[in-house]
């Protein structure tokens, strides 16, 4: 049969194709040879490690763990109806207005050519309007149901293969801060349903404010399952909005969806012992505790102007209390982590993103409308306030400051950044290069430059190759401090989502009717078989008068002429024996 033999044919070819990329897909961390950085800087190492720990009969060696695992994803702008044009389309208006027009439900008294000339347009809208928008605004709903599967394939995937310790999103969690609530609540249920399902909000009561009598300090590596499913969300401009439109109402909205958007989180490291001996000398230094820092800070009402001067104080007042209880710049083993959204400002050429604003004309007090860039000012808050760097080489901690990193998102081409300041420069300002370049320049932690790193994590949409970004901290016994390291993971754009999964419906589809078809002719079959059976079998008994014009006999079922002049012998012999 031909039909069946193109279904066998497509099969053969399918069937392989399609493993090859499933397995692909959902093992790409795998193929890309994605792991979290180690103390080690050895990349293969570090990913023999990670293939152990999903390896049968072997486990990962704990030593080359760093304690501090951050997956960082940047920017998923979960679409919803809003941005579907004519969504309206979808319900046929122009149908509806038909019947109303042909049946007058609408109130109105036509004549019968008045009727039939405004129910002919209607329907004429409706075939030529309403149908193809429709159609369009189904399509659009189908891309966002898969863009959340693809988002979520990412942090699932890479969830299982690296094994975080903590999870943070940086902002743009949705796609417009414009949104009813009624929108906003749904695309917050897409957001933990489909795209996090499992991920859970940092709780109220884990989310501290800062204090100088700080008394929520974590053990790191304790509750380690629960920290694994907590969601860091970061809010971004597309959340809450800029400076100018930020309103009460579209913070308490997130807040309520996603969590907190200021508060910070604090960590010790368990050590074997905090007394250090020295050499040559008997007693014992005590060395500080390794302490992690983590602060989650909405930067989205740095600038001015703005809408609300009351929320801009409140992220000030919660801004000078994170600087105000910061350890001394002197202390050793602290690390702060500064998890925020519009990156730090730097010059033209540095990053995708330049500096640039633009501002309202006439409302929302003429506020801060878009922005890609912190201001200088804000920025130096940034590095000089919250880490403590100083151009004053004379100031306690040598102007170096706090150890640290600040991790945002917003640029979705993503970034990695260094910032500067040269003492031996007149100018003593900041600025800024790549961190390739910083290395190069042999610029990174240099005497007389003190300097911070900035990590603008690419997005993970999948028009930016679906990135994830793996952050590894740990300590350094011998140094006494913290050291850290970053790399990026990508899928690749969503079409090779789609892809396999739409080859792998194909595949089954064709799969379901060729097993169809086998199953139904192999039934046929043994029905046919069971006729001939019955047939010879009467035969044989006699039950079945000869032809008689000597011709085979027609039966059920296809028969050869051997077949029925044999069985007709059969039967002739039979009746000859019953006469002797």
């Amino acid at each position: 049969m031909f039909f069946l033999s193109v279904l066998r044919y497509a099969l053969l070819v399918l069937v392989p194709l399609c493993s090859i990329l499933t397995t692909y897909l959902y093992l790409y961390p795998a193929f890309h040879l994605c792991a979290f950085p180690s103390p080690e800087h050895n990349p293969r190492s570090e990913y023999v490690n990670t293939l152990r720990h999903h390896a049968p009969y072997t486990s990962q060696d704990g030593s080359k763990l760093a304690p501090f695992r951050l997956l960082a994803l940047g920017d998923p702008q979960l679409e919803g109806e809003s941005s579907i044009p004519d969504a309206n389309a979808a319900n046929f208006p122009n149908l509806s207005k038909f019947w109303k027009d042909a049946l007058l439900l609408n109130g109105t008294n036509h004549n019968p050519l008045q009727r039939l000339r405004h129910s002919l347009h209607d329907l004429v809208d409706f075939y030529f309007d309403d149908i193809p928008k429709a159609l369009e605004v189904y399509r659009k709903r189908l891309d966002h149901v898969g863009n959340d599967y693809y988002l979520g394939h990412i942090y699932r995937t890479m969830h299982w293969w690296t094994d975080p310790t903590h999870v943070t999103v940086l902002g743009d969690l949705v796609g417009s801060q414009w949104i009813d609530d009624e929108e906003f609540e749904s695309r917050g249920w897409r957001y933990w349903n489909r795209v996090f399902n499992g991920g859970v909000k940092v709780s109220e009561e884990l989310a501290s404010q800062p204090s100088d009598d700080f008394q929520d300090t974590l053990v790191l590596g304790e509750d380690a399952a629960a920290w694994k499913q907590r969601i860091i969300n970061v809010a971004g401009n597309h959340d809450v909005g800029y400076a100018g439109d930020l309103s009460q109402d579209r913070m308490a909205r997130f807040t309520r969806v996603f969590g907190k958007a200021n508060y910070e989180l604090r960590f010790q490291l368990p050590v074997n012992s905090t007394a250090v001996a020295k050499d040559g000398e008997e007693s014992a230094e005590e060395k500080p505790t390794p302490e992690l820092r983590i602060v989650v800070f909405n930067d989205m009402n740095l600038d001015t102007p703005v809408g609300s001067q009351e929320m801009q104080d409140e992220t000030y007042g919660f801004l000078n209390k994170v600087i105000t209880t910061s350890h001394d710049v002197t202390r050793t083993a602290h690390f702060t982590i500064v998890l925020t959204h519009i990156p730090m400002h730097k010059e033209a050429g540095i990053c995708v993103d330049g500096p640039f604003f633009d501002f309202y004309n006439g409302e929302f007090g003429n506020g801060v409308r878009e922005q890609n860039h912190l201001s200088k000012d804000a920025s130096k808050g940034f590095l000089e306030g919250i880490f403590g760097k100083n151009g004053n080489p004379d100031v306690p901690g040598g102007g170096y400051g706090r150890h640290g990193v600040i991790m945002t998102g917003h640029d979705h081409e993503g970034c990695n950044v260094y910032h500067y300041m040269n003492h031996s420069s007149p100018e003593r300002q900041w600025e800024a290069t790549t961190w390739p370049k910083a290395l190069s320049a042999d610029i990174v932690d240099k005497p007389g430059i003190p300097g911070l790193r900035e990590i603008t994590v690419q997005s993970m949409m999948g028009g930016f190759a679906g990135n994830a970004g793996l952050m590894s901290l740990w300590f350094d016994e011998e140094t006494w401090d913290w050291k850290f390291e970053f790399t990026n993971c990508g899928l690749g754009t969503q079409h090779i989502w789609w892809l396999v999964h739409i080859l792998d419906l194909i595949a089954l589809g064709i799969g379901l009717v060729y097993g169809g078809i086998l199953l139904g002719g192999g039934r046929a079959k043994s029905s046919q078989v069971e006729k001939r059976v019955q047939t010879g079998a009467a035969y044989a008994n006699g039950n079945v008068s000869k032809p008689t014009n000597g011709s085979a006999l027609l039966v059920a079922g296809k028969r050869s002429l051997r077949t029925e002049l044999s069985m007709m012998s059969l039967d002739s012999g039979s009746r000859d024996g019953s006469n002797f």
